[in-house]
């Protein structure tokens, strides 16, 4: 089964991701900026979701992640949780 790493930032605002996207495209980094922006737990650890399976996540969410570039951050990507940018760390197919 496909497996996958990454980690994400989560606000609730299509513009606040575009413009979280636009600071980390223009240098930012990215953990530092889910640290201090990111809705979900997950934001203390930068972001990191660590290593999951394709399924585990909402469709939307693992449709970028099990088939986007990797190294690429991704979004905004709107799920029923708010609107995310993605990071595909590592994927093994």
């Amino acid at each position: 089964m496909a497996t996958a790493k990454a980690r994400h930032i989560l606000v609730s605002t299509e513009k606040a991701c575009e413009d979280l996207k636009q600071q980390i495209e223009d240098g930012a980094d990215f953990g530092h900026m889910a640290k201090e922006h990111s809705q979900c737990p997950s934001g203390k650890q930068g972001g990191d979701l660590g290593e999951f399976s394709q399924g585990q996540m909402v469709k939307e969410f693992d449709d970028v992640v099990f088939n986007a570039e990797i190294g690429k951050v991704h979004g905004p990507v709107q799920t029923q949780f708010g609107y995310h940018l993605i990071e595909i760390t590592d994927r093994n197919e």
